[in-house]
């Protein structure tokens, strides 16, 4: 994976249309920055999916754990995750 180019807001703005077509078509990544602080990025659709998809994928392998903890029996009664999560 390419390492992202970081631009800042004033440049965005000036040069939208071309940060687009080098994401959309040349598959680059950019962020864009406020003061040096990175506040979003830009990236190729595919990127998108991707995360989208591993998301779903580390979701569904917490609830099989999850289920296979109920089912042995092992699973952190309603008290203790609320202690575990500060609530």
């Amino acid at each position: 994976m390419t390492t992202a180019q970081a631009v800042s807001v004033a440049d965005a703005r000036n040069s939208l249309a071309e940060i687009l077509n080098r994401v959309a078509y040349g598959k680059e990544r950019v962020v864009i920055t406020r003061h040096g602080k990175q506040l979003a990025a830009i990236v190729p659709v595919e990127d998108m999916e991707l995360a989208r998809r591993l998301r779903r994928f580390v979701a569904r392998r917490d609830v099989d754990r999850a289920l296979r903890e109920l089912d042995a029996g092992r699973a952190r009664s309603w008290e203790q995750l609320r202690q575990e999560l500060g609530l």
